[in-house]
Formats: structure tokens, C-alpha cells, sequence
């Protein structure tokens, strides 16, 4: 008992040092506490890219296993926008983005948070979405519900990813398991860091024809 309170202390003083040192970070409104590698994030940020990134550089450090994100984007006064105008610099912002189809992304915004729906051909594009909007003023979070295409390639996608994965240095041979259905992907078997796994997750996501994927990956 004593040994796991020394750890949870221990991981929840390596957090607070992360923070600190992570320059887009404000922290000093940002409350830490550890529980058997679960780490929970409290308090409030003067905007949503603060938010992101003190859940990011949670999550670097080494014995994080998941995140909690409790934290409240607290908007001054001087960056604060109505809706309309929210909208307006989203449209503008994704339209300047080579990357994103014409037309494709369909845009809500509600009290300050974004939503963004419709369809793309690539989850790279879903995940540029997100980011360009994410660092507009004004926003408090953003909710990426963009579908990804299916490919005629899909029944490829288990055997590239299975390629993907032995070039990598991450994974040993067979440590990762891969399996199709349509368009989605599941992941199964064992890593040994969370960097790892969302290592793998990533490889999935940059297959042709991936519109899902599910990670069960165990850290061992």
C-alpha cells in the first residue's frame, strides 16, 4: 500500500514538472492527481490549444497509462467571439487548407464549441481539420464526428499494416495483431508503452481504406 501512495506521489510530481516545463502551458490553474498510472487533470486554461497541449505532455510522461481531462477553457474577455464569427473564421481557415477537399467539412458551432461533420477521403484530412480550427480564438473544444471514406483497396489494408508494423522499430515480430473488417480495424496483443500503442494506431490509420480503428492493445 505504501509503495503504490509513493508512486502515485511520485508520477504525480513528474506530471507537474511536465507541465511546467511544456512552454504552451500556463499551469499554474492546472490541478494534478495520480491513481495506479490513471493521472486526472483539473482546474482551467485561458484557451482550448492550452487544453491539448497539457493533456499531451500528460501523456509523455513515463508511467502515464490514461488521462482524466477535467479541465475548463476559461476564455479573457479580449478573445472571446459570438458563434457566427467562430464559424466564419473556421470556413475561411479550412478553405485556405490545400489538404481539404472543397466543401467536404461541414461546420457548428455552439456556445464556442466546433463541430465538424461530413466526409473525407483520408484520415490525415480529418485530423488537419481538427487542427486548423482548433487554435481559432474563441473556441473552447472541438468535436471531430468527420467520416473517412472507404477505398476499393480495403481488402489490402491488414496486409500493408502488417507491413507497416515489422519496418517499424516500435514492435517486435508478431507482438501486434491486425485484423480487417470492411473498413475497420482491429488491434490487439501486447506493447510495452503507451507511445507504442498509439504508435500502432497510427500506422492503421495510415492505410488505404481504414475508416475505424479499434485499439485493445494491452501495455504490458
Amino acid at each position: 500500500m505504501e509503495k503504490t501512495v509513493y508512486q502515485d506521489a511520485k508520477l504525480q510530481d513528474e506530471v507537474t514538472r511536465e507541465l511546467s516545463w511544456e512552454p504552451g502551458v500556463a499551469s499554474a490553474h492546472i490541478g494534478v492527481t495520480a491513481n495506479a498510472g490513471v493521472v486526472t487533470l483539473t482546474g482551467h486554461v485561458e484557451n482550448y490549444a492550452v487544453k491539448l497541449a497539457a493533456e499531451q505532455a500528460t501523456r509523455r510522461v513515463k508511467g502515464v497509462m490514461a488521462v482524466v481531462e477535467e479541465l475548463e477553457v476559461r476564455l479573457p474577455d479580449d478573445d472571446r467571439r459570438n458563434d457566427g464569427d467562430i464559424a466564419a473564421a473556421a470556413i475561411n481557415r479550412l478553405a485556405w487548407d490545400s489538404v481539404i477537399p472543397q466543401g467536404a467539412v461541414q461546420i457548428k458551432v455552439e456556445n464556442g464549441w466546433l463541430t465538424l461533420s461530413g466526409e473525407v477521403s483520408w484520415n490525415f484530412q480529418r485530423d488537419a481539420a481538427a487542427n486548423d480550427v482548433r487554435t481559432l480564438f474563441g473556441v473552447v473544444g472541438v468535436s471531430n464526428q468527420l467520416g473517412v471514406k472507404a477505398h476499393p483497396r480495403a481488402s489490402d489494408v491488414e496486409e500493408k499494416i502488417d507491413e507497416a508494423l515489422k519496418r517499424s522499430w516500435y514492435f517486435d515480430d508478431d507482438s501486434v495483431n491486425v485484423t480487417v473488417d470492411g473498413g475497420v480495424v482491429h488491434l490487439s496483443g501486447t506493447v510495452q508503452t503507451p507511445h507504442d500503442k498509439q504508435a500502432a494506431g497510427l500506422a492503421a490509420w495510415q492505410a488505404a481504406g481504414t475508416t475505424r480503428v479499434d485499439n485493445d492493445i494491452v501495455i504490458r
